[in-house]
């Protein structure tokens, strides 16, 4: 154990303790890049939230709409089709209508474009 205990004590060789000196300069120096780089990468983070417009989904109040009239338009369905329900959706409707050979099927149609947008038969299997 004596002379585990001399190697311990000994000091280093000035050429390795030039080495440990640079390795923990260089050590120190690339932590606090980093340091300093996470810190940007948070900042820049809290930045856009807080300045970011909040996202709102399109609702039926974004149609273009002259003041004090009225919106109008046609929906144009099948001849002999028989409008049983309807239901409103932002700026969707949706039509289920009973067609003039008995069967049914819902349309979508988009106010804002003003075309149905989607037919869909109802069926039985």
């Amino acid at each position: 154990m004596a002379a585990a205990d001399e190697d311990e004590e000994k000091p280093l060789d000035p050429e390795v303790e030039k080495v440990r000196k640079k390795l923990v300069r260089f050590v120190a120096i690339n932590l606090g890049l980093l340091f300093l780089a996470l810190m940007v990468v948070i900042a820049a983070l809290v930045y856009k939230t807080r300045t970011a417009p909040p996202a709102a989904p399109s609702v039926a109040g974004d149609i273009q709409v002259p003041s004090g009239e009225p919106l109008t338009g046609d929906i144009v369905l099948p001849v002999g089709a028989k409008v049983i329900s309807q239901s409103l959706s932002g700026n969707r409707v949706s039509i289920d209508a009973e067609l003039a050979d008995g069967s049914r099927a819902i349309f979508v149609y988009d106010i804002t474009e003003r075309r149905i947008i989607g037919r869909f038969s109802i069926r039985n299997k």
